[in-house]
C-alpha cells in the first residue's frame, strides 16, 4: 500500500508487489550468490565455483518461487530461525507478553546486544504467541553492499541513515524517519528499534535520549507536547538476555584496544562477521522480557530514558554466568557453570579477561 505519494519510498521495507523484483535481483547478484558459495561450500569456491554458480542460482530460484508477498517472506525467515535457534540455542523463551495485545502495534525499545538477532528473537517471541512481526529499524553502516539492501528491506526492515552530512540532511532524514515511526503504528504496524546506536558491547544497557528525541520529532511537527505525543506511540522497553554472548571475546578486544590505544579501526567486513558469528554461534539459553507500555505523561526525554532503562534492567534475565561474574551468590551458579566460564579466558590476555567479567557482571551489579 502506498501512502502520501510514497514518501518514505527511500527508507521503508518492500510492500508486496515489490518482492517478487527483489527477489530476482538478488538471483541475479553475483557478489550475493558468491558470498553462499563461499559460505556453503568454502573448500570448492576456488576451483569450481564457476560450476557451481549456476547451480545455486537455479536452487534460489526453484526454493524462492512461490515467494510472492511479505508475509511469504516472514514464513521463510521463521523456517531459518527455527533451524538457527535448535543449531545454536538451548532454548529460548519468553516473558509479559500476555500483557499485549496481538491487535495492537507497539514501538518495542530493546536493549542491543546482536546486530541481527536482537530483532530476530523479538520476532520470534511474537509470532510464537500469533503477533504481527515487526519492522526493524537498521543502520545503513550494515548496508554496504546491495544484496544485503535487497535482504534486510525484504525481512521488514526500514533504513536508518546515519551517513546523512550536515545539520539540514541530518534533520530532514530524522525527520522523515519519525514520521515513519508514527506512520506504521499509526497503520498498526510495530516497529522494533534498539535503545541507542551501536550494541551495548560493556553489557551496560542505557537508553540515548536523542532516540527518543528523534521520535518526537513528528509531534512537534504537529504542535503536541513531548508529555502530549510520546504515550501515543505504545512504547514497550524490552530486555533481551543471552546466556552466552558469541561476540563476547570480540567485543571485549575492542574495547581493550580503545583502552589500551586510544582507538579502533575495524575491519572492512567486521560487522558482516559480527552478524555471521551472533546467528550461528553458541547462545544456550535466550530470554525475551517485554516490559509495561508506557502511557505515562513524561516531560523530558531524560526521564522517559529513565524508564526505559528502569524497566530493562528491571526485566533483565540473568544466568548462572552473570553471577558467576559478579561474584555474587545464586542457587543456579555450581562448580560446572564456575568452570565454564572461567574457560573464556583461556589464551585470553589478563585485560580482556578484565573486560569479559564486567560485561557478564554489569546486569547483575545494575539489578543490585
Amino acid at each position: 500500500m502506498q501512502t502520501d505519494n510514497d514518501i518514505y519510498k527511500e527508507i521503508r521495507p518492500y510492500n508486496d508487489d515489490e518482492v517478487s523484483a527483489a527477489i530476482q535481483r538478488l538471483v541475479n547478484d553475483k557478489e550475493f550468490i558468491t558470498a553462499i558459495l563461499n559460505y556453503r561450500f568454502p573448500q570448492l569456491s576456488g576451483v569450481l565455483g564457476w560450476l557451481l554458480i549456476p547451480i545455486i542460482k537455479r536452487f534460489l530460484i526453484k526454493k524462492w518461487s512461490n515467494v510472492k508477498t511479505v508475509e511469504d517472506v516472514q514464513l521463510q525467515v521463521a523456517k531459518y530461525m527455527n533451524a538457527t535457534i535448535n543449531h545454536s540455542c538451548d532454548g529460548v523463551t519468553s516473558t509479559g507478553l500476555d500483557k499485549l495485545d496481538p491487535n495492537q502495534a507497539y514501538l518495542f525499545v530493546s536493549n542491543h546486544r546482536d546486530i541481527a538477532m536482537d530483532p530476530a528473537m523479538v520476532n520470534w517471541c511474537l509470532f510464537e504467541h500469533n503477533f504481527k512481526s515487526v519492522r526493524i529499524a537498521i543502520g545503513d553502516n550494515l548496508l554496504k553492499k546491495p544484496c544485503a539492501t535487497e535482504l534486510m528491506r525484504l525481512n521488514k526492515s526500514f533504513i536508518v541513515k546515519r551517513s546523512a552530512k550536515g545539520p539540514r540532511e541530518l534533520m530532514k532524514t530524522l525527520g522523515l524517519l519519525s514520521s515513519y515511526i508514527s506512520n506504521s503504528i499509526e497503520t498498526a504496524n510495530s516497529i522494533w528499534i534498539a535503545q541507542k546506536e551501536g550494541r551495548a558491547k560493556d553489557g551496560n544497557d542505557k537508553t540515548d535520549p536523542a532516540i527518543l528525541k528523534m521520535f518526537y520529532m513528528e509531534g512537534r511537527k504537529r504542535k503536541e507536547s513531548f508529555a502530549e505525543f510520546m504515550p501515543k506511540l505504545n512504547i514497550v522497553p524490552v530486555a533481551i538476555s543471552y546466556e552466552n554472548d558469541p561476540c563476547d571475546i570480540a567485543k571485549a578486544k575492542e574495547l581493550y584496544e580503545k583502552a589500551t590505544s586510544g582507538s579502533y579501526e575495524k575491519g572492512e567486513f567486521e560487522d558482516i562477521e559480527s552478524i555471521i558469528q551472533g546467528i550461528v554461534g553458541e547462545k544456550r539459553h535466550i530470554h525475551v522480557s517485554f516490559g509495561d507500555v508506557i502511557k505515562t505523561s513524561f516531560e523530558t526525554p531524560e526521564e522517559l530514558a529513565e524508564e526505559v532503562d528502569r524497566q530493562i534492567t528491571q526485566n533483565y534475565h540473568l544466568f548462572p554466568a552473570n553471577y558467576v561474574a559478579a561474584e555474587l551468590e545464586h542457587a543456579s551458579v555450581t562448580d560446572a557453570e564456575k568452570a565454564r566460564f572461567d574457560k573464556k579466558f583461556d589464551e585470553q590476555p589478563d585485560g580482556v579477561v578484565e573486560i569479559l567479567k564486567k560485561m557478564y557482571a554489569f546486569p547483575a551489579l545494575k539489578k543490585q
